[in-house]
């Protein structure tokens, strides 16, 4: 199954608070941040990606191309 935003999103959740919880040791807690930090950075690319596919419009000739508006000014 492919790991969604969602998904991600849910897990670094619940790994913050396991680590708030103060019942993890350190070797655990070291393993819990390194997975939160993965998973952090799997939620800011898919961001990423969806900011850039926002930001894009389909022309008439169905070709991506960037959108712009010409509002105030």
């Amino acid at each position: 199954m492919e790991k969604t935003f969602e998904n991600a999103l849910n897990e670094l959740e619940n790994i913050v608070k396991e680590l708030e919880s103060g019942n993890v040791d350190l070797d655990e807690a070291i393993n819990k941040y390194t997975e939160a930090m993965q998973l952090a950075k799997f939620c800011n690319e898919k961001l990423n990606d969806a900011t850039a596919k926002v930001n894009k419009i389909l022309t008439e000739d169905n070709e991506l191309k960037e959108f712009k508006t010409d509002i105030g000014g």
